[in-house]
């Protein structure tokens, strides 16, 4: 294949969304699924890509509904993830791409003992669990349009993570079902995405929107995560070469998501389930066939769901102040 060819085919590689990373926990780890830090650079060299991400967040507050709710309330008292993810693209065609993702979770949950787990009823306790998740392939066909800067991309997500967790002294399950690295299903994906320039060909200002449906069709040990919409919509400023950057390109992006209810004997229904809203400025840097993206997302809206009525000991969900994400790619 030319050197012309190549950089035309990753030109449209370019514009595509990378698989977001099979997130199980339903306190808010799908923020890492779209946006900015999930779309290749543009530009490369040749047909074939890949990244490493590290993303971290600390869900240290009770939420009920749109507001904070008291730490007493609700067993748990913190989640701390760092995520590790390694990903690949190959560009089959100027029509056609594959990619795949596996992620590693490095996770630490505080919470209440019931008396099964470390000691008596009552007791807080950390538990740890350092993981896979679950891989994620997909193939996403940019024929739509004649610039390719349309695109919509099939997928799978593969339970190859740990859905069994660690366990306590006592025998008992140290993290609940949707805390663990893997879900233990086997989920259908659809994304879409579109890009394109403000200003004409010649303006530095761009701007894209992306979305990502996920749902399972095959669960195990009776539990199901809920379905799950993930939509980001950004804008570009590309400030060109700055000191040893060939180019410097800050960005500003709402991600929205909506997940249903978890279900199964397993799941803890009432409390699983949310709506977000987040501001997320970042920045992404290039350094020849390597891009650097960084960026921080910022709660401006959210509501869980969370239990109520006498009938229920815990109730809200732990919720993050701020979603930390850096990628560096390299193109082959």
């Amino acid at each position: 294949m030319n050197r012309s060819l190549r950089r035309a085919l990753m030109a449209v590689a370019a514009l595509l969304p990378l698989p977001s990373a099979a997130h199980a926990c339903a306190c808010g780890c799908s923020i890492f699924d779209v946006g900015q830090g999930t779309l290749m650079p543009e530009g490369s060299v040749s047909g074939f890509s890949a990244w490493f991400r590290v993303a971290y967040m600390d869900q240290n507050q009770n939420w009920r509904g749109s507001h904070k709710a008291p730490a007493a309330d609700s067993h748990d008292k913190q989640l701390k993830t760092t995520f590790y993810f390694f990903g690949g693209q190959y560009v089959l065609s100027p029509k056609w791409t594959i990619m795949a993702e596996l992620p590693i979770y490095d996770r630490s949950l505080t919470t209440t003992d019931d008396g099964t787990v470390y000691g008596p009823a009552g007791t807080i306790f950390t538990a740890h669990d350092r993981a896979l998740g679950d891989l994620e392939m997909m193939a996403t066909y940019t024929g739509f349009a004649a610039d390719q800067s349309t695109g919509l991309g099939f997928g799978v997500k593969l339970p190859t993570g740990d859905w069994h967790g660690p366990k306590g002294p006592l025998g008992g399950q140290a993290i609940d079902r949707d805390s663990l690295p893997g879900t233990g299903s086997t989920d259908l994906m659809v994304s879409g995405f579109h890009v394109g320039q403000i200003g004409g060909p010649t303006g530095h200002y761009s701007y894209f929107v992306q979305a990502k449906y996920q749902a399972a069709i095959a669960t195990q040990d009776q539990y199901r995560p809920g379905n799950e919409l993930d939509v980001a919509v950004g804008i570009n400023d590309d400030l060109g070469q700055i000191g040893p950057f060939s180019k410097v390109m800050p960005v500003l992006q709402l991600v929205g998501s909506h997940r249903d209810h978890d279900s199964g004997a397993n799941a803890d229904p009432p409390n699983t389930g949310y709506d977000r809203v987040l501001i997320d400025p970042g920045v992404a840097v290039r350094i020849k066939n390597l891009r650097l993206d960084a960026d921080i997302g910022l709660p401006l809206w959210q509501h869980v769901h969370a239990a109520s009525g006498p009938n229920f000991d815990t109730s809200g969900q732990l919720v993050a102040g701020s979603y930390l994400r850096v990628q560096a790619t390299y193109e082959f």
